[in-house]
């Protein structure tokens, strides 16, 4: 179990955290909108309707093999009485229900799957609910923007390597010293920079001394395409014997052209977006 972030929700800070492999939200934190001080309460007593009742067993009999039915039917028998109180530790424990968990240390609280959590939030006010998913679905594009930006990132790298074998291979000489040969692959990698940004990383770095990284790590997702299409197309020209000179010229000409045709991609899908 780890937590994965944050979100705030009429004025509440929500912990959502990954468990079994699936977004479990804190209900103590949503607990707050109502009572701040009793948030045990505040589910307790939640616990102990029969609406929460019914759909926590539904719940957990499709997406749970080991959940104590017996358990369960004495407790839907007792549900909504009168002085019935069922807490999440006493629900979990008769029951050895996965859906609702609690948990002590820096992450600690009573946390639920997603699809209990917006349940919950229903009983708090429908209102909280509505924008509990809206701020939950900001987040789930959020994060994968993310995962699409570090998977393009982490081709780049890996079209690098095929690039820098292609330099080993082809221009440096076995007698080289290991710091020569630095020197080339240096000189390599910023021909790259050129072609795209117009300035090597020394340039980049004498421009924007308080930034930390490199000239890449401030790359858009569309320089980064291009860039890894570049790589693999710089080895190929030093496998045909190009000069230096003559693949610059050529790259940044591809550079420009194919930094056209993603923009027009993305104008053409924003003017989709607003219709």
């Amino acid at each position: 179990m780890s937590k994965i972030n944050k979100m705030e929700v009429e004025g509440s800070i929500i912990s959502i955290i990954k468990n079994l492999n699936e977004d479990y939200v804190c209900l103590t934190d949503m607990a707050k909108f109502k009572n701040a001080e009793s948030t045990g309460l505040v589910i307790s007593h939640w616990l102990s309707t029969r609406f929460a009742i019914d759909f926590l067993g539904i719940w957990e009999q499709i997406n749970n093999p080991n959940f104590n039915v017996t358990e369960f039917s004495n407790i839907r028998f007792n549900a909504g009485s009168n002085g019935y109180i069922l807490s999440a530790k006493q629900w979990i424990e008769k029951t050895n229900a996965i859906g609702i968990i609690s948990s002590a240390g820096r992450y600690g609280g009573t946390y639920a799957h997603k699809d209990i959590a917006f349940e919950f939030g229903s009983w708090l006010s429908p209102e909280f609910k509505y924008y509990l998913i809206r701020e939950y679905q900001r987040l789930k594009e959020e994060e994968q923007k993310q995962i699409g930006w570090s998977a393009k990132r982490e081709l780049a790298k890996i079209n690098y390597h095929i690039h820098t074998d292609a330099i080993k291979n082809n221009l440096i000489p076995p007698e080289l010293t290991q710091q020569q040969k630095s020197f080339v692959y240096s000189d390599e990698a910023d021909l790259l920079n050129v072609a795209m940004f117009g300035m090597t990383a020394k340039q980049w770095r004498e421009l924007n001394p308080e930034l930390n990284g490199n000239i890449r790590d401030y790359a858009t997702i569309n320089q980064l395409i291009c860039l890894s299409n570049m790589e693999n197309l710089n080895a190929v020209f030093i496998n045909d014997g190009v000069s230096q000179r003559e693949r610059l010229e050529r790259l940044n000409k591809i550079a420009i052209q194919q930094m056209k045709v993603l923009e027009n991609v993305e104008r053409r899908m924003l003017m989709k977006e607003i219709k």
